[in-house]
């Protein structure tokens, strides 16, 4: 995957309460780059995730996904 990522991303399962997120800010260099997301439908959820995470496909997908419904919701 590709720097810059994508602006839209899906996660697999809910975190903090959702499950889709739009790119805010980004920064750092190699292994040290970090995402900063918001939450779709809440503004006010916002959280910085390192790369190698959101790159992880098991876990985010880039877009906004379709998902199924968490099995512990």
């Amino acid at each position: 995957m590709r720097w810059p990522p994508q602006i839209s991303w899906s996660s697999a399962n809910t975190r903090e309460g959702s499950r889709h997120y739009q790119v805010l800010s980004l920064g750092g260099k190699g292994e040290e780059r970090w995402v900063e997301l918001s939450a779709v439908m809440d503004k006010n959820v916002r959280f910085e995730i390192s790369w190698c995470e959101l790159k992880n496909f098991t876990k985010c997908s880039s877009g906004w996904l379709q998902l199924l419904k968490d099995e512990d919701e």
